[in-house]
């Protein structure tokens, strides 16, 4: 039944394309190019599991000190994933999330140098 569906949706996104791109020559590939370009972009899934293994890091150093300064390092790279997941943000919500989670990664930050 999902793959009926799923069919369903490219059939009637196939067929919107073409109402669109109407007579044009070229328009219509550049429609499916751009949908697919802008579909890429809004996918966070990479971002997530990044955030995931940096998770599964972070709890790996806290169970073997000293780690402040490996964990200020794997701090900037929790902010780059928080910052692209912002920026790919297509929603006010997780724009919300993405803005809490830096704030977040950000007092973690201070305490990971106060423990250096």
């Amino acid at each position: 039944e999902a793959e009926t569906q799923v069919q369903a949706i490219r059939d009637r996104f196939t067929r919107r394309i073409s109402d669109l791109a109407g007579e044009v020559a070229g328009l219509e590939e550049r429609i499916f190019l751009e949908a697919a370009a802008l579909a890429t972009k809004a996918d966070v899934r990479e971002e997530l599991d990044r955030l995931a293994a940096h998770i599964a890091s972070a709890k790996a150093l806290v169970a073997s000190p000293p780690a402040g300064r490996k964990l200020d390092f794997l701090m900037q790279e929790f902010m780059r994933e928080a910052n692209t997941l912002c920026s790919k943000s297509a929603t006010t919500p997780l724009t919300a999330i993405g803005l809490e989670l830096k704030a977040v990664i950000e007092q973690l930050r201070e305490q990971v140098q106060n423990v250096e």
